[in-house]
């Protein structure tokens, strides 16, 4: 059985403004979960899966503007897909943290560590 991991408060407690829910905490390549947080005016965060993976990009809290190979507004509840070596930028254009969530995992074609 795994352990109870608080990513937000792992996240908060990260330079990066994000945490990985990964292999390392469940011993699974399968998937991983990445929690992350967007402070007030922040831009450029970048999501580029890499060769092998494809994430999904959820907004959990706030607007979050997306630019690169998908250019939307996120609100809370949308979601986009990317995969492998596409990249997206991310931007927080409001006054309060924005809250997203990736679900990733192996393409189709496979990647193997």
């Amino acid at each position: 059985m795994s352990q109870l991991i608080n990513l937000r408060e792992k996240t908060l407690n990260s330079k990066e403004g994000e945490f990985v829910f990964g292999a390392e905490h469940t011993g699974s390549h399968a998937c991983y979960m990445i929690y992350g947080v967007l402070a007030p005016g922040e831009k450029g965060r970048q999501i580029k899966p890499g060769k092998g993976h494809e994430e999904m990009v959820l907004a959990a809290t706030g607007d979050i503007e997306v630019t690169g190979t998908v250019s939307e507004r996120l609100g809370r509840g949308q979601a986009f897909h990317i995969a492998e070596e596409q990249t997206a930028y991310l931007e927080n254009p409001g006054t309060t943290e924005a809250v997203y969530v990736i679900a990733g995992g192996h393409s189709e074609h496979g990647h193997h560590h």
